[in-house]
């Protein structure tokens, strides 16, 4: 028996085991799609703080807590986060249960009351959002713009954005595209001029909406063709969100992937090559021009060599004149094709520190003349 029974028991309570989980999940599933936000108290000063708590979110998400101006429950934030003090928000994250509870400081939002406190997810691929009604003391107050109409707009089909980056984009130029949509009026009256919130996000940041109003009537029962431009800032890149908004409901998302402005960084890149080289073209054209220049110079690009030293002057060897009629001197005659007898005899007989009158074999051979072998020589005493 127990050995039959073993089977039977595993299995009960594996399904037991199920059924527990699901009942564990199922309401926390159920409650995801209707969070909740309380605040601890209904009004507020600058300055203060206020006590939000949470329940029925998403477990383990990121929420962002935002004091908006020129909102509602009813209607959400009209505006985007326009409207919102971004500066004083806070993030939380909710617990396995879905639930959470901080602190809010109390500041004073850019559009006027009434205020909301603003909760919404900033991670995961299904957003929600909830509001809460603050009114902040000492804020002004200003009344809601009207509703255009009694119908209910609803997502068709055919969400795209069209346009295309062109070469300014390149250049850092504010990317635009058109954001193209289908709607229905599926209520009883006719909706006349709607007025959207179109809103762009990037990264964790929450959509920044703006409105755009389209010019029109719709009937009960027909669909509209809408267009509405959509605009970045000059140099944004990046992978980007845009959402429609009406009515307070979020009615379609696209994503927008803006390549990076490369042109910029070239322009960059080339300035800062540029200018350094023809800040050093300029230094070296003002330095050719003011250093002193040598009364020899040519100039460096004309080849031009600055002129030798002159050279030292000897005298001029004269040769001894002769006499009208006298006989030359007789010089032996070597034998053909040999040289000269004498090689003294090839050189001039005047050298160059001799002078006309003492140089040998001149005119007057009397007049000075070497020592013969035997005149007398005068000796000291020995």
């Amino acid at each position: 028996m127990n050995r039959r029974s073993a089977p039977a028991t595993r299995l009960l309570t594996v399904l037991a085991l199920l059924a527990a989980l699901l009942a564990s999940t199922a309401p926390w599933s159920a409650a995801a799609d209707d969070p909740t936000v309380t605040l601890s108290k209904s009004q507020a000063g600058t300055g203060g703080s206020v006590t939000v708590k949470g329940a029925g979110w998403r477990p383990r998400t990121l929420l962002m807590m935002l004091i908006c101006g020129r909102s509602s429950p009813a209607r959400g934030v009209i505006g985007g986060t326009n409207s919102c003090a971004n500066a004083g928000g806070r993030a939380v994250t909710t617990d396995a249960r879905g639930t959470f509870e901080k602190k809010l400081p109390v500041v004073e939002p850019p559009a006027p009351c009434p205020c909301v406190v603003h909760v919404a997810t900033v991670t995961g691929s299904a957003k929600a959002q909830k509001d809460a009604a603050l009114k902040v003391a000492g804020h002004p107050v200003k009344a809601l713009p009207a509703e255009s109409g009694n119908g209910q707009l609803s997502m068709v089909t055919d969400t795209r954005l069209d346009g295309s980056s062109g070469l300014l984009t390149w250049f850092g130029a504010p990317p635009a595209r058109t954001f193209t949509f289908t709607v229905g009026n599926v209520g009883p009256a006719p909706v006349r001029d709607p007025v959207f919130h179109l809103g762009t996000s990037h990264g964790v940041f929450a959509p920044a909406y703006e409105e755009q109003q389209w010019r029109g009537t719709i009937e009960p029962g027909r669909k509209a063709r809408i267009e509405l431009p959509v605009e970045l800032g000059a140099g944004d890149h990046g992978s980007y969100l845009v959402s429609l908004k009406y009515g307070g409901k979020v009615l379609a998302e696209q994503p927008w992937g803006v390549g990076r402005p490369w042109g910029v960084t070239l322009f960059w890149i080339l300035l800062c090559v540029i200018v350094p080289a023809a800040v050093f073209r300029i230094g070296m054209a003002v330095v050719d021009r003011l250093r002193p220049r040598d009364r020899y110079a040519q100039g460096r690009h004309r080849g031009a060599q600055r002129p030798s030293e002159p050279t030292e002057r000897l005298p001029r060897a004269r040769l001894p004149r002769r006499a009208p009629g006298a006989p030359g001197p007789v010089r032996p005659r070597s034998a053909p094709g040999q040289g000269p007898a004498d090689p003294a005899e090839s050189t001039t007989n005047t050298l160059p520190w001799f002078t006309p009158d003492t140089g040998p074999g001149g005119p007057t051979a009397g007049q000075l003349s070497a020592p013969s072998d035997n005149s007398q020589t005068t000796k000291g005493t020995t």
